[in-house]
């Protein structure tokens, strides 16, 4: 607190928290009202006559003139005093984008209103910075963060008419940008004045500058200087040289006025302007006559990009990707709403490419407008490596049109490419014939009976079905395979004896080996006799995970999206699943044998099209209401689902007769088109 007296009568005032300036002006004010008081008796003049009386002596003028200054110093001192820092900034001043990246680094698409991302001070070069200084306040170091001459400037716009734009310091530009809006009008640049000043005494200059190159608007959408270099050169901030940086600078007098793309006249004054950005960082010894003389071609920025949005595939991608980060970091929905993020994705470009072609080469076979087994076709297909990465997804036609994605679908029956997980059971743990007696070992040699229309036997006798009756299975199209290795059955999708199999090892068994190599539980469905031939209805994406596990040998990665995740430079940290071995390399072995006889000499011979080592299972539902096909090669795992749902009830519908196929025939050939378009694309 300061004290001040004045005979015995005391006052205090609140000392100033930026230090003399209030008090001071406050003295001054207060001078000037005792200077009027004085003046009234002694006014009109003693002694003059007529209109002399009238005319104030230069003493009197003075002394009018020193009043009024000192009234307008004690009301901007209040002003002043009055005037505080906003709490909170502008919403785009701390609001950003999202962005996505495919897994090769280049931009995937954007989310949110704000095209902005902040840059740390200390990644932008150095001459690039002094650039954007050298064009609007090369005196900012050293400045108290006003113009007093531009404040002058706009007061005097303000009584002649004019606007009061122009003669910003940095820390003005700043304030207007994060705190205030961008009325041209006195008050308004009184009230960025003040807070410019109380922003210099609480802030270094250098945070200041990174907040302002940070916030300033440089056209193309975008706001701040990192947006801005991927917008007119496709480049960090950080990559920026001094010319493209001068460039850059020009922009923030009016990005209107200075983008090429605009037309010849603002290239025209964006050439002139950039010439001026560097020559002006010469004179302030910023930039070496040397170095000056070696831009001579003006750095022309690309055509504006095309913006990045979430139509066809890409809106299935962000989805897929926003839900990892969103179950595998701590981050609330609404700090990711305020942006800034960027999310290194594992999609592949290419392989994302290819494989929307080869779907759309499928539905180009069908004829939903002539053909009512056409219609409501639902696609859903997903790539996976061993190490878990999903590299690629079909989610649908376009997610703007279809916002559901197929590829996470969990409503269609895997049907007979589940069969490899009753097989994986058994191979590891053997199967009870009889209950109380050891388990049985078994190995893919092991003979069962695939006969059409077998009891289904328990370990107590015959499976009773809920109808009462005695539970018999059935293969496709009533065909008797007879005796049969297990390997063979599975490779040939010989219901009987899978059915079978499944019951002696037990179905609890059987899914739980699901789960450990990569289907949700929640997918599995009711464990009836059924459940060995795929009534659960895992989504491709985990399909193809669980598939990766037995072209790993058994080791397993659960699938994730998401390789990186940063904000404003800094790295997130986000769960990132390790690699498991979850199988006996022996057992995943057999699986993998298995499915490389399927497509040798099994169901799945139209697969041999992708070359040496490709390795898979067709699957049908027993009622026809879905068709699959699961295969890899090599360290590439993809899984292609098909069926219809009806729009309305969201029901299944059969696939008789779809893609003009007899409608005694059941599933469909184009899943394992699709894989085999898509796994042979250069």
């Amino acid at each position: 607190m300061i004290e001040r007296r004045k005979g015995a009568h005391a006052r205090t005032t609140a000392a100033a928290p930026d230090g003399r300036w209030p008090a001071l002006l406050l003295r001054w004010w207060r001078a000037g009202y005792l200077r009027i008081r004085r003046l009234r008796p002694a006014y009109p003049r003693p002694g003059r006559t007529g209109l002399r009386r009238w005319i104030p002596s230069w003493r009197q003028s003075l002394g009018l003139g020193g009043s009024f200054v000192g009234i307008l110093t004690g009301i901007l001192a209040i002003m002043y005093a009055r005037t505080e820092i906003p709490a909170d900034l502008n919403a785009f001043a701390t609001q950003q984008d999202n962005v996505y990246y495919w897994a090769d680094g280049t931009e995937m698409a954007r989310t949110g209103d704000i095209n902005r991302q902040d840059m740390p001070l200390d990644s932008v070069p150095e001459k690039v910075r002094w650039a954007a200084l050298a064009a609007e306040n090369e005196t900012f170091y050293s400045d108290s963060g006003i113009s007093p001459s531009g404040i002058i400037r706009a007061a005097t716009r303000m009584v002649t008419g004019g606007d009061t734009q122009g003669g910003s310091t940095i820390t003005q530009q700043y304030v207007k940008n994060a705190y205030l809006n961008q009325d041209q009008t006195f008050t308004r640049k009184l009230t960025e004045a003040f807070i410019a000043i109380k922003l210099d005494n609480k802030m270094s200059k250098d945070e200041i500058l990174e907040r302002y190159l940070n916030t300033s608007w440089y056209g193309r959408g975008t706001y701040g200087i990192q947006r801005a270099a991927h917008a007119y050169y496709g480049k960090d901030a950080s990559q920026l040289n001094v010319s493209e940086g001068a460039f850059l600078a020009s922009l923030l007098k009016g990005a209107a006025l200075y983008d090429p793309a605009l037309g010849s006249e603002a290239h025209k004054r964006a050439v002139e302007r950039w010439n001026w950005v560097l020559d002006r960082m010469v004179v302030i010894g910023k930039l070496s006559k040397e170095e000056r003389d070696g831009y001579t071609r003006f750095p022309e920025p690309q055509a504006p990009p095309k913006p990045a949005g979430l139509t066809g595939q890409n809106g299935y991608l962000v989805e897929t990707a926003r839900a990892y980060v969103d179950a595998h970091t701590d981050i609330s929905e609404k700090d990711f709403a305020l942006g800034g993020y960027q999310i290194h994705t594992t999609f592949e470009k290419p392989r994302m490419t290819a494989l929307a072609k080869a779907v759309g080469a499928a539905r180009a076979k069908l004829s939903p407008d002539t053909r009512q087994a056409d219609r409501n076709v639902r696609i859903g297909a997903a790539s996976v490596t061993t190490d878990g990465r999903i590299v690629a997804l079909y989610g649908g036609p376009d997610y703007l049109k279809q916002g559901f994605n197929d590829a996470n679908s969990s409503v269609v029956p895997a049907g007979s490419a589940f069969t490899p997980f009753v097989y994986a059971a058994a191979l590891r743990d053997g199967v009870e014939r009889e209950r109380g007696k050891p388990r049985t070992p078994v190995t893919p040699a092991t003979v069962y009976d695939g006969n059409n229309k077998i009891t289904l036997l328990t370990p107590e006798g015959p499976y009773w079905d809920r109808a009462g009756k005695i539970a018999k299975a059935e293969n496709d199209g009533g065909k008797s395979w007879g005796r049969i290795p297990l390997k063979s059955a599975v490779a040939n999708s010989v219901n009987t004896a899978v059915m079978q199999l499944g019951m002696d090892v037990g179905l609890e068994r059987v899914g739980k080996v699901g789960v450990q190599t990569g289907l949700l539980e929640s997918s599995l469905g009711e464990k009836l006799p059924s459940f060995a031939l795929g009534t659960a209805t895992p989504s491709a994406i985990r399909m193809a995970d669980a598939y990766a596990t037995f072209a790993g040998r058994g080791r397993h990665s659960e699938p994730y999206s998401v390789g990186k995740l940063v904000r404003n430079g800094s790295n997130v940290a986000i769960g990132k699943p390790s690699v498991k071995q979850v199988l006996p390399q022996n057992v995943a072995g057999a699986v993998d044998d298995a499915l490389r006889e399927a497509v040798a000499r099994g169901s799945a011979t139209a697969a041999k099209a992708a070359g040496t080592g490709a390795a898979g299972k067709t699957g049908t539902a027993q009622d026809n209401t879905s068709a699959w096909f699961v295969g890899y090669r090599g360290t590439l795992s993809t899984a292609v689902s098909l069926a219809r749902i009806d729009p309305h009830s969201q029901e299944l519908q059969p696939l008789d007769g779809i893609g003009g196929r007899h409608k005694d025939m059941a599933g469909s050939t184009l899943p394992i088109d699709i894989w085999t378009r898509y796994m042979t694309a250069r």
